[in-house]
């Protein structure tokens, strides 16, 4: 087993000239960036060169999953793989990067430009300090920023303290102080809030206990919507919510009887030709006393901002999530944002909330303490679900500690191990994993039998970083085939849609209810073949004639992972100059096995993974104006 990095196709832009050509010809620029740049100039008009370049520039930022582009530095955090496996800091080359304060100058004379939060609302891009934004984020982003600070300027929720001291000891049974119980009496205390943790610190049982708490101090019946950005991640929510009412006293759980789950996509309501409005917007609010979005950390700008402003003034936000993940594949990393966001300096404070969790708060550090009665961010910290050498990777992840992640891996007692790409025991222990779930799959699938082979789909995954090349997802599965055709008689025999085929979608579709990232599995039933999706705690069969954009997924991409849970793990690590090789992607990756981590890679890669986080512009966890 040899792997070698991604080479790096660099696709010239026709007719590009000048500085636009010289940054695409480096590998900076894509011709889809420059394509944009030169439309703009023609609209503008505009031919200062260094404009078009921040234009460019600004594109392929938010292809990168920034808002905006940041001037000062984007010289010094650009970076571009090269042919030769090797990664550039354009910087130290010989590209023409203006200098900042007379690329700012220029910037604010250009008719394509609004200068400021007051500039014109008819320009494509806006300049607000230091940062440059095509004008449909920045607005989106303003969005968000009046939700969340509009909500901490209205007077507070109105709370019965009595009645909320006696639902909150009785939800929320135990003798020490728990950030659990913090959190759902922040929520009652706020029409936003956000519930952070890592995987396994009991996110969801809080929101099912916090909804409890709240429907207790209604004095009709509150309206609730559980939601999450993809099918899989709102069919967990769901089930674990149902779980944990089993799990409560009779009219507690009454609370939560018959309550469902559904994607962000439905809440908001698909219209038929479009593709970014949906039906429920300011105009026409959703009908919701309380909203609850699990895996915030994968929803992206777009879909966050036509989200809050589709709430009405009195409805209550949850956002429930781990900002510590990697963010939505799409521009922003709103939770993260929102989480590290201050309140605005009017804003009204909760009255008698401080008082009432100064036993919560004791042993907290003052940070959480301020983020939690200021801010409503309560993070969980005990986990539940991971212990020993997972729990001990992943935290050492998160703080960015090199030596305690390799120290995890060398008392790894079996649950996480570190493989060197060459050595014969990661292809050995990969393969073992690969053909033992499949082969349960297959079984299940030839039987009809969708919902065992939808969990067969969950006892191991194989992650990869990057999507092309010896690393990636391509490879990996053609590998993955390979060793399956040689192990289970007939297997992949039947043709394109062969009985057997876990299926992972790569597009959004409405009409279906499938979405991007949504997983399956290709079943024998009643004599023909269909594919079973899991929904709504169940499962959805759909003829293979109506997918479209599917593909196999023997492995899959660190992103396209998140908001899954699988027994077992392998993550494939690329070379340490990878730039994709970052610590929310490590963490990610880590967190989603239960019992087992296969990690093939260097100790070099592992430490410049946990060493290197990711950064992506924003103008969300900063006050502006």
């Amino acid at each position: 087993m040899t792997l070698l990095d991604d080479p790096h196709h660099v696709h010239r832009a026709r007719g590009a000239t000048g500085v636009l050509a010289a940054f695409n010809a480096a590998g900076v620029l894509e011709s889809a960036d420059v394509h944009v740049a030169r439309r703009l100039a023609r609209l503008g008009p505009e031919d200062d060169e260094s404009v078009l370049l921040a234009v460019a520039l600004a594109v392929r930022a938010v292809r990168h999953g920034s808002v905006c582009l940041e001037l000062a530095t984007v010289q010094e955090l650009t970076v571009v793989d090269q042919a030769d496996g090797t990664v550039a800091a354009p910087g130290t080359d010989d590209l023409a990067w203006p200098a900042v304060d007379g690329w700012l100058a220029a910037l604010r004379r250009s008719a394509l430009v609004a200068d400021g939060l007051d500039g014109p609302a008819d320009r494509p891009l806006r300049l607000v300090g230091g940062s440059l934004y095509l004008d449909r984020y920045w607005r989106q982003e303003q969005v968000i920023a009046a939700a969340i600070d509009g909500a901490a300027l209205r007077p507070p929720p109105a709370v019965d303290a009595a009645r909320l001291v006696l639902a909150r000891d009785r939800l929320f049974d135990t003798e020490a102080p728990d950030r659990q119980r913090l959190a759902a009496v922040v929520a009652a205390h706020r029409w936003v809030s956000v519930l952070a943790g890592g995987p396994g610190t009991g996110k969801t049982t809080t929101v099912a206990r916090l909804v409890a708490l709240l429907q207790d101090q209604a004095e009709v019946p509150l309206r609730v919507a559980l939601a999450a950005p993809t099918a899989s991640a709102a069919a967990r929510l769901q089930e674990s919510v149902a779980r944990e009412a089993e799990a409560l006293e009779p009219g507690d759980a009454a609370h939560l009887a018959g309550l469902g789950a559904s994607t962000l996509h439905r809440l908001l309501g698909w219209r038929p030709g479009a593709r970014t409005r949906f039906r429920h917007d300011r105009d026409n609010p959703l009908p919701f006393d309380l909203v609850v979005v699990d895996e915030a950390s994968m929803v992206a700008l777009t879909m966050m901002s036509r989200l809050v402003e589709a709430l009405r003034p009195s409805t209550r936000l949850v956002l429930v999530g781990d900002p510590d993940q990697l963010a939505s594949v799409d521009a922003g990393a709103v939770l993260g944002d929102l989480v590290q966001r201050p309140e605005p300096p009017d804003a009204v404070a909760p009255a008698g909330l401080a008082a009432l969790v100064a036993d919560d708060l004791a042993g907290l550090e003052e940070e959480e303490r301020v983020a939690a009665v200021g801010s409503g961010v309560v993070r969980l910290s005990r986990v539940h679900r991971h212990s020993g050498a997972i729990l001990e990777l992943a935290t050492a992840i998160r703080l960015g500690d090199v030596d305690a992640a390799l120290a995890a891996f060398a008392g790894g007692r079996g649950e996480v191990e570190l493989l060197d790409p060459a050595s014969p025991e990661a292809a050995e222990g990969l393969r073992a994993d690969v053909v033992g779930a499949n082969r349960d799959l297959l079984g299940a699938a030839r039987r009809g039998d969708a919902t065992v082979a939808l969990e067969a789909l969950g006892r191991h995954r194989l992650l990869c970083a990057h999507r092309d090349g010896p690393w990636g997802v391509s490879h990996w599965t053609t590998q993955v085939e390979q060793w399956l055709a040689e192990a289970l008689p007939g297997y992949a025999r039947d043709g394109y849609w062969y009985v057997g085929r876990p299926l992972i979608v790569t597009s959004n579709d409405y009409q279906l209810r499938l979405y991007n990232g949504d997983t399956g599995v290709v079943v024998a039933h009643e004599g023909r073949v269909v594919s079973a999706f899991r929904r709504d705690g169940s499962h959805v069969l759909v003829p293979t004639s109506r997918l479209s954009d599917v593909r196999t997924v023997h492995a899959s991409s660190v992103h396209s992972s998140q908001g899954g849970q699988f027994t077992r793990v392998s993550l494939v690590l690329p070379t340490p100059d990878s730039p994709l090789l970052t610590r929310e992607l490590f963490y990610t990756a880590v967190t989603r096995a239960r019992e087992h981590v296969r990690v093939i890679g260097t100790p070099e890669a592992v430490a410049t993974a946990v060493e290197r986080p990711i950064v992506r512009a924003s103008g969300l966890r900063t006050r502006r104006g």
